[in-house]
C-alpha cells in the first residue's frame, strides 16, 4: 500500500540522533511558508501546537508528520520523502544546531496508488 510520507536512511539516522540528544518523542510539521518557505520542521512532541486544520499525513520513525489542510490540498497527490542535507535552515527545527536541515522530495502518485491511500485525519484529536 502506498504511503504519503517516506524517509531516507540518512534522515532516519538524524532522527535517531535527535531522539537520543533530546530524550523525547519527536514530531514533524510541514511549514506552509513565511520565513522558511515550505520546509519540514522537527519539534519535541507537543512543542508545536496543532491547529484545527492540521492534517496527520503519516508517521516516520515513530514521529507523526502533519501539515495544514490547505497545504495538503496541494500535496495530496504526492508521495513525500523526508531527507536531510548539509546546510543551515533559518528555522527552529531541532536539526539546525547539527548544521543540517530536513527537506522534502516528492513524486506524484499514479492514479492507482492514489486510490489506495488511507484516509487522513483533520483537526485536533484528543489522541494526538
Amino acid at each position: 500500500m502506498p504511503q504519503r510520507i517516506l524517509i531516507t536512511p540518512k534522515a532516519a539516522e538524524i532522527i535517531a540522533v535527535l531522539k537520543k540528544r533530546y530524550a523525547c518523542d519527536l514530531m514533524f510539521h510541514q511549514s506552509g511558508g513565511c520565513c522558511d518557505g515550505s520546509a519540514p520542521m522537527c519539534f519535541e512532541k507537543g512543542e508545536f501546537k496543532l491547529g484545527s486544520q492540521d492534517v496527520l499525513i503519516g508517521e516516520i520513525e515513530g514521529c507523526e508528520f502533519f501539515m495544514t489542510q490547505d497545504q495538503f490540498e496541494y500535496w495530496k497527490h504526492t508521495e513525500l520523502t523526508l531527507d536531510v542535507v548539509e546546510g543551515r535552515g533559518s528555522s527552529f527545527s531541532l536539526e539546525i544546531p547539527l548544521g543540517l536541515r530536513f527537506l522534502i522530495r516528492s513524486r506524484v502518485f499514479s492514479y492507482e496508488e492514489y486510490l489506495q491511500l488511507p484516509p487522513i485525519r483533520i483537526g485536533k484529536d484528543p489522541a494526538w
